[in-house]
């Protein structure tokens, strides 16, 4: 059977095979929106059914194919995990905050101070505080431009501030 198919072998079927290889192998090293991958396994798909005589020699020439691409899948892996890997396409390093990352910027120092609304509050908007403008939120209620606030509560990066004319 193996000497058959490679008597069926074209240049046209070499060709289709070697390109579904090359841009399934740009799909592995470029990941990207999956056009390579799919194209390169239809070109693969396409070269092995050119090759075969008949229909039953195509199913079976692809589920080959399908296993061999299982077995080198599996090898990359174990080849992967076992740092072999260039180091260009593993990340090593962390965004920690001893790097200098945080997520949200602490505010808690902003607790119970006053400042004033620099845009109205309906319910959110912007109020400097202590001479920074800081993203702001009231409690529901509105709260004209240039209105004196009070920061009541900071959760995370939610800052909430109420009217100081309320009280």
């Amino acid at each position: 059977m193996f000497a058959e198919i490679i008597s069926n072998m074209t240049v046209i079927s070499i060709i289709i095979f070697a390109a579904g290889i090359i841009m399934v192998g740009v799909e592995v090293f470029r990941p990207g929106f999956g056009a390579a991958g799919i194209s390169g396994i239809i070109l693969l798909a396409a070269g092995i059914f050119i090759t075969a005589k008949n229909l039953t020699q195509g199913l079976l020439l692809l589920a080959a194919a399908a296993v061999i691409v299982l077995i080198l899948f599996i090898i990359a892996v174990t080849v992967m995990s076992g740092g072999r890997l260039p180091k260009r396409s593993v990340l090593k390093e962390e965004t920690d905050s001893d790097s200098g990352y945080v997520a949200v910027r602490d505010s808690s120092d902003l607790m119970g101070r006053c400042g004033r609304a620099v845009t109205m509050l309906r319910p959110a908007g912007m109020a400097d505080i202590g001479g920074q403008r800081v993203d702001v939120v009231s409690r529901g209620d509105f709260i004209e431009q240039g209105a004196e606030v009070e920061v009541v509560e900071i959760s995370g990066s939610r800052i909430v501030v109420k009217n100081k004319e309320d009280e």
